[in-house]
């Protein structure tokens, strides 16, 4: 019986601790990397211009994507405007007799 009162209290410190450890913040004490060297940030420059200068070349796109753009109509018809929700109000009668 006393195995399974400590064996139920452990389970119940560590339903606590998991939640409260997914709290802490994530904190990495160690560097990313070496930095880089002078010639390596200077080869990362030169493909990044290179690069650049690449998507400067590609034309823009001039012709229609739309794949169902010659099934279509040319002209597509207008939608029915909408309806009002509120009810309109009818005119009275001018000389009416009540």
């Amino acid at each position: 019986m006393k195995k399974l009162i400590v064996t139920m209290a452990v389970a119940v410190l560590a339903g606590w601790a998991v939640p409260a450890m997914a709290q802490m913040p994530n904190i990495n004490l160690l560097a990313d990397g070496p930095s880089k060297s002078p010639e390596e940030k200077e080869a990362e420059a030169a493909r990044e211009q290179a690069y650049r200068d690449t998507m400067r070349k590609i034309p823009d796109a001039k012709t229609s994507t739309d794949p169902w753009g010659n099934v279509r109509a040319a002209e597509q018809p207008k939608a029915a405007p909408a309806m009002k929700t509120t009810a309109a109000k009818k005119p009275k009668a001018v000389g009416s007799t009540n």
